[in-house]
């Protein structure tokens, strides 16, 4: 039987020298942006950075490279120990961020200040009227991409209608 070199070229490429992993945090959503101009950003510190903190390497590069085009990418971070550590980190590389809401507005306050029943609320934004009455009394939560939708409501009602409506 031969010796498998695949394993061993994968354990290699997975190590960054000098870089601890972080071993504990919470995951967080992040959009990262230049702190300066695109000549400012150390692009091996700002991958280390991530990858310390649970990004694949790959997936770190391939962010930092369209950061560098985009002048914004969006990435989730697996663990992160700290918001003020990671700035400090990612700044020290010409990265800043801003961390992305993962709250739900509150979705009575949002009905009430629209004058609102459940009813009109849940046929104005096409919501399924027992899930909403689910979210406003605490039963259930919001999904990842209904808290997106009720975000951009409680933001900008009238044009989330328009938008649903196909109304300008």
């Amino acid at each position: 039987m031969k010796h498998s070199w695949l394993p061993e070229a994968f354990a290699r490429m997975e190590r960054v020298p000098g870089a601890p992993r972080v071993l504990s945090g919470s995951p967080a959503d992040l959009q990262l942006h230049w702190a300066g101009e695109n000549r400012d950003i150390r692009t091996i510190p700002a991958i280390i950075a991530l990858s310390r903190r649970g990004v694949v390497l790959l997936r770190a590069k391939r962010a930092i490279e369209a950061l560098l085009v985009d002048r914004k990418v969006f990435v989730t971070i697996p663990r992160v120990e700290s918001f003020e550590i990671l700035s400090a980190e990612l700044g020290k590389a010409g990265v800043a961020f801003t961390a992305l809401p993962d709250a739900c507005p509150d979705v009575k306050a949002t009905r009430e200040r629209l004058d609102l029943t459940q009813e009109q609320f849940a046929l104005r934004y096409g919501l399924d009227l027992d899930a909403l009455r689910n979210w406003e009394h605490g039963r259930r939560t919001p999904d990842t991409a209904a808290r997106s939708y009720l975000l951009a409501i409680d933001r900008a009602p009238e044009a989330m209608e328009a938008a649903l409506w196909g109304r300008a």
